[in-house]
């Protein structure tokens, strides 16, 4: 890359033939456009480093988003099979209970969806 005095148009005090400034103005503009390119090639590198950890941390994030909603279905499905299985219990000790119970919430819900 160009320092700011390779940069910087030098001017003489003694006027130089037109032919020598084209030169050096086409020196200064080759030198331009090599720092341009290099400008370019370094933000290239930069926005591909930053997009690939994004996307790391992202993936990473996605994985512990994951394991947790399994664990969360794991424990929901646990707890559904406890109260299921206390359930089971209760008729099984209340039979006649569990009967009635069932009866009268079959009652409630044709009383309601007669309407």
């Amino acid at each position: 890359m160009a320092t700011t005095s390779d940069m910087a148009p030098t001017r003489r005090k003694s006027g130089g033939t037109s032919q020598g400034r084209e030169k050096e103005l086409e020196a200064q503009i080759s030198q331009l456009q090599a720092d341009l390119k290099a400008v370019t090639d370094t933000l290239g590198k930069l926005t591909g480093e930053k997009v690939g950890e994004a996307r790391q941390i992202a993936s990473s994030e996605f994985k512990h988003l994951q394991r947790q909603g399994q664990k969360m279905l794991d424990d929901a499905q646990e707890q559904v099979g406890e109260v299921e299985q206390q359930i089971k219990d209760t008729i099984r000790e209340k039979p006649l209970t569990a009967v009635a119970a069932a009866v009268g919430a079959g009652f409630l819900l044709a009383l309601l969806t007669r309407r």
